[in-house]
């Protein structure tokens, strides 16, 4: 198969059918591959978002956190690159029964909503490289209302010691000094990086060493 490629400043990046190709085959299994609870640290500062608040979940796989906020009242829409994850994920939603708005999304290339969502979660959306990374950063900033909340999870540069899942290049770990830098000017109510043991499916199993943060859009 013919590989497609796009320049985006100086570097190369996968287009949307490579994404989704390899997203493609990875969720393909009957199973979950990530289950189908909640991410921790998502359940754990759910209670800092307002009662049904219009939720942006990006890169949202198999639906479990997107389901998990439709079942706390919250309006979700939730992307992702994959059909087989949308279909996956619908089906989640149905047997809960949730409403979900799903799209079918190559956030290389998203025109982002401005100004709508009352909160973002990116959880473990690491399959972004640094260029790529600081345009979805910026685009949270759009996409938020004023005030509005974002709650991330990500693997550190210790997770490729531990081998339990995530990316393997180290480009696309976190720091906490890669964050503090990134939402500098936003009100950044938690930031914290700490080693804990995950099952989240056969994707996400064992000893992690994770990072979180929870920051508030500012006005620029």
């Amino acid at each position: 198969m013919c590989t497609s490629v796009r320049w985006a400043r100086g570097r190369l990046r996968m287009t949307e059918p490579d994404q989704a190709t390899f997203w493609n085959e990875r969720y393909r299994i009957d199973e979950y591959l990530y289950g189908t609870q909640p991410n921790a640290f998502l359940a754990r500062e759910a209670h800092r978002l307002a009662p049904g608040s219009t939720i942006l979940a990006i890169a949202d796989g198999e639906g479990r956190n997107s389901v998990f906020l439709a079942e706390q009242g919250h309006r979700v829409v939730a992307t992702d690159v994959s059909k087989q994850a949308i279909a996956k994920a619908r089906r989640l939603a149905k047997e809960r029964r949730v409403d979900v708005e799903h799209r079918l999304v190559d956030l290389a290339g998203w025109d982002w909503p401005e100004e709508e969502f009352d909160a973002v979660v990116g959880i473990f959306i690491q399959f972004a490289g640094p260029e790529l990374r600081t345009e979805m950063f910026d685009a949270f900033h759009r996409t938020l209302k004023p005030g509005g909340l974002l709650l991330l999870e990500g693997y550190r540069d210790k997770q490729l010691e531990f081998g339990t899942g995530g990316p393997r290049n180290i480009e696309n770990l976190y720091t906490e000094g890669l964050l503090r830098e990134a939402f500098g000017d936003w009100h950044i109510d938690l930031l914290t990086s700490y080693d804990a043991v995950i099952e989240e499916g056969a994707g996400h199993s064992g000893m992690s060493a994770l990072i979180d943060l929870v920051a508030r859009k500012t006005a620029r």
